[in-house]
């Protein structure tokens, strides 16, 4: 056998037997991966003059938009259902998270109230508050007033733990016994009081008494001498000697003692030593003047009083206050828990209709769409391939293989040829 036949044969024999195998690993290879490219390349229409070249753009950016929708449709269907959104609420909004959102809320507040140059807070509660004297509080207590019984407990228990109880402390009825006898009733005073009871009439008056009403000695005395000269001569000296009458007046007061016994008696004055229907009616005539006068006047002094009040400098020092006070940085974990607690009984009883009503606020499938629509077919098979890329790969291979294998049984057929 020449080397020329020897030549052919193994010519034959690689394109019969090794020919195959490999020529349909390279097709069924590289075809896997050109069709899984096609599904999302050329990423743009390609034309040729005013036609469009067929399978461009890629599968994909060509029908982005039934993705996107076939997408939604398949979260909102299977994943986002009412009950998972339920689950995930409940989840969510569980008590301790809850609260603590709610005191990280009030913290930021009171920080926010803290960092507030321009006052604002101080403002909102000024005008809250002026609102409240002028017009809220007033009318409250107009509708209040109608009632019968209005304010008739607190009436009457003021006035048995305080009034009824008061007395003066030592101190203080030693200034009203001075207020009395300097102020009220000084020794000119009591001088001209005398000169205007002693008119002609009452010493006549007097005078007649005391000679009808007296026997014995006293009788003799008094028909004899009568007390009229007495008490003439004592006006006349009142009204001619005032400086002098006036001194012995004030001795006279001394001597007696009379501020002494004045400090004593106001210091032992109280209600609880008048008689007891006499206490009960005091205490009903109290209660019955200050609901009339409620009635009639308070609307008005409420609103006088709220204008004499400079609500802004009022609310800048109780803000202040608030600011510094330890007691609110305690109560707020309570207040936070309380809230917390609040709601979370509210969500036990309407949780399902307030996320009926949340999913079509939130648009959750119309929100898939547009993410996916704007979604660049580059970040889209980005996005593909990170997630399917070694399943994708093992399609490819699996091309290889399989052709591979065809050409395996194509060189068989060649061979029993």
């Amino acid at each position: 056998m020449t080397v020329l036949d020897i030549s052919s044969l193994n010519l034959s024999l690689i394109s019969t037997i090794i020919i195959p195998p490999i020529a349909g690993s390279i097709i069924g290879y590289f075809t896997n991966d050109i069709a899984i490219n096609m599904l999302f390349r050329p990423y743009k229409p390609v034309y040729i003059g005013k036609r469009r070249l067929p399978f461009t753009p890629g599968l994909i950016p060509r029908n982005q938009g039934r993705l996107a929708q076939k997408v939604s449709d398949t979260i909102m269907g299977s994943l986002l259902t009412p009950e998972e959104l339920q689950k995930l609420a409940k989840r969510l909004l569980k008590t301790e998270r809850v609260q603590s959102a709610i005191l990280w809320l009030l913290n930021l507040a009171i920080e926010q109230v803290k960092s507030d140059k321009e006052q604002k807070t101080a403002k909102v509660l000024s005008a809250i508050l002026e609102d409240l004297f002028r017009e809220s509080l007033p009318r409250l207590l107009k509708a209040l007033a109608r009632r019968q019984d209005f304010l008739e407990d607190q009436i009457n228990q003021i006035f048995d733990q305080i009034v009824l109880d008061f007395r003066l402390t030592e101190n203080q009825a030693k200034q009203f016994a001075d207020w009395l006898l300097e102020g009220v009733i000084p020794p000119d005073i009591i001088r001209q009081s005398l000169i205007d009871f002693l008119t002609e009439r009452n010493i006549q008056v007097i005078d007649e008494g005391v000679r009808e009403k007296t026997s014995g000695t006293y009788w003799v005395v008094a028909n004899l001498f009568g007390v009229r000269n007495t008490l003439t001569r004592l006006k006349g000296f009142c009204l001619e000697e005032k400086e002098v009458a006036n001194t012995r007046l004030k001795e006279l007061l001394l001597s007696l003692e009379v501020r002494s016994r004045l400090r004593q008696w106001l210091q032992s004055l109280s209600l609880q030593n008048l008689p007891l229907s006499t206490v009960r009616q005091l205490r009903k005539t109290t209660r019955e003047t200050v609901q009339t006068y409620v009635q009639q006047s308070g609307t008005k002094f409420i609103q006088d009083f709220g204008q004499t009040v400079d609500w802004e400098q009022l609310s800048i020092l109780i803000v202040n206050r608030v600011q510094n006070s330890a007691a609110l940085t305690i109560s707020l974990e309570t207040i936070s828990e309380e809230l917390a607690l609040v709601l979370e009984r509210y969500l036990e009883q309407d949780l399902e209709n307030i996320v009926a009503q949340a999913i079509p606020i939130l648009s959750i499938d119309q929100v898939i769409i547009d993410r996916v629509n704007a979604t660049s077919p580059q970040n889209l098979e980005m996005a593909v391939q990170g997630i399917v890329k070694s399943e994708l790969q093992a399609i490819v291979n699996l091309g290889g293989i399989l052709g591979f294998l065809v050409g395996v049984f194509q060189t068989l057929i060649l061979l029993l040829r």
